[in-house]
């Protein structure tokens, strides 16, 4: 009984470290308020300026919020980034391409410890999109189903890339049927050739560039234009 309850109160400091921790938003803990590096507009307006909401997530009523950890030089470059605590979906990938996406774009100051670590809570917050009718057991259900299409999407990404060197197998039936499972049809990669475009209009060539290839390796030629033009 003792040791259940000690266990509890453990798990509730836990949160409130954490919660105190991310409550300092984007700043290092051990760096005072002259020393913090500084996003003109703030970081959340740059956010919500830039957010294109992931199409699984979007359609699957998933949210909640994504911890970035990264690393500033002294030009304001983001030279490292990487998920900290996630959600287990392309929202994840998201939050990583808006931190990316705001490199070269933070002051600062001089001085400042370049290898310290950055914290960046981004909140993804769905209101609408008939997510009411959605129980947790739905949303839950969603985030272990998209886990395991990532580790089938490699299949196919493997196979594309191994046709393109010339390794090429016979399976392509199977790899096929696999992508139409997976919901990999025309109309799909349209829309991530589209996404790209839109990630092009905000300066992010590498989220572009990183969709396009997306759509070649599923074997099909409608990203190959912009491949060769922003790509190379």
């Amino acid at each position: 009984m003792t040791k259940s309850r000690g266990s509890a109160e453990i798990k509730q400091n836990n949160r409130y470290w954490l919660f105190l921790l991310l409550s300092f938003l984007v700043f290092p803990l051990n760096v005072n308020a002259r020393q913090q590096p500084e996003l003109k507009g703030g970081l959340e307006n740059f956010i919500n300026n830039h957010k294109i909401y992931p199409r699984y997530s979007l359609q699957n009523c998933i949210d909640g919020q994504v911890v970035v950890a990264f690393r500033l030089n002294k030009n304001g470059e983001v030279y490292y980034s990487e998920v900290r605590r996630g959600l287990g979906t392309d929202l994840d990938d998201e939050a990583l391409r808006l931190i990316r996406l705001s490199s070269g774009k933070w002051s600062v100051p001089q001085g400042y410890d370049t290898t310290l670590i950055v914290l960046a809570p981004v909140n993804f917050r769905l209101s609408g999109y008939d997510c009411g009718s959605k129980t947790r057991e739905q949303i839950q259900e969603a985030i272990r189903n998209y886990k395991t299409n990532v580790s089938m999407t490699s299949v196919v990404l493997n196979f594309y890339r191994n046709k393109a060197s010339g390794k090429y197998s016979s399976e392509e039936a199977r790899i096929i049927a696999l992508k139409n499972t997976l919901g990999y049809d025309e109309e799909y990669l349209k829309q991530r050739v589209e996404e790209g475009r839109r990630k092009l209009k905000q300066k992010d060539r590498q989220g572009a560039c990183e969709d396009f290839n997306f759509v070649k390796n599923m074997g099909s030629d409608l990203a190959d234009e912009l491949l060769a033009r922003y790509c190379n």
